[in-house]
């Protein structure tokens, strides 16, 4: 059957009822090919997934997940009205207008970080409507519709955050991730600030070549914290 969406080469979808990245990591364990974008559209949320077949220790290959951030900030960007600011937390976090609006999630074959896995799955999901008629009781949260961008379709920011990311992910793959770690840079949000991160709590100094975060404690002890650690479980 002919997918209704338009995917770049070398990417395919597969439209499910929910739960996108659950399927796409049950695909993955059963072999298929790296490339697939498995997608879902609720009434109030949207959630696709990309599986990845790294050739690199998962370490590096974790730059997906801020990969796929920088995609999708392209691609929502170039669908919203020019005023909807994008930011992106490092746990994948989505920041919509300073507020939280979704995010990423990550799941790979083995979590040894110095192992090459299998595969690796990125997953995103965005609220589309506010689930409750008071919105105002959480301003720190936010909705896609609910920051002025009624006309951006679940389909077409799903297939434009596919173009984008293969744009990236090939630039990665030819010249290194010097390109990846500028355009996040641009767009980190609380870099520089306190975040808590796990049991740690500290100045959010900057991340290493991997995307690991560098953590300043009250102590000025500096941490690093691998993306390896907001790996899901399979």
């Amino acid at each position: 059957m002919t997918d209704p969406l338009g995917f770049p080469p070398l990417m395919y979808g597969e439209e499910v009822p929910a739960d996108a990245f659950a399927h796409a990591c049950m695909k993955a364990t059963m072999g298929c090919d790296a490339g697939m974008v498995a997608y879902a559209f609720g009434q109030n949320r949207m959630e696709a997934a990309l599986i990845f077949a790294p050739e690199v220790p998962l370490r590096r290959a974790m730059a997906m997940l801020p990969l796929c951030g920088v995609g999708f900030q392209n691609a929502l960007g170039a669908l919203a009205p020019p005023e909807v600011a994008v930011h992106l937390g490092w746990d994948g976090t989505i920041y919509l207008n300073g507020a939280r609006c979704g995010g990423f999630r990550a799941m790979a074959s083995d979590p040894d970080p110095d192992a090459v896995p299998d595969w690796l799955v990125i997953g995103l999901a965005l609220p589309l409507w506010p689930e409750t008629d008071s919105p105002g009781d959480t301003p720190d949260q936010t909705t896609l519709y609910g920051e002025g961008c009624p006309d951006v379709m679940p389909p077409h920011l799903v297939e434009a955050w596919a173009r984008h990311t293969l744009h990236h992910l090939n630039t990665w793959e030819q010249d290194g991730p010097r390109a990846l770690h500028s355009d996040w840079r641009a767009l980190a949000q609380a870099m520089g600030e306190t975040v808590t991160q796990g049991a740690l709590t500290g100045s959010f100094l900057g991340v290493d070549e991997d995307f690991a975060m560098l953590l300043r404690d009250a102590a000025g002890d500096t941490h690093l914290i691998p993306l390896t650690t907001l790996l899901e479980q399979p």
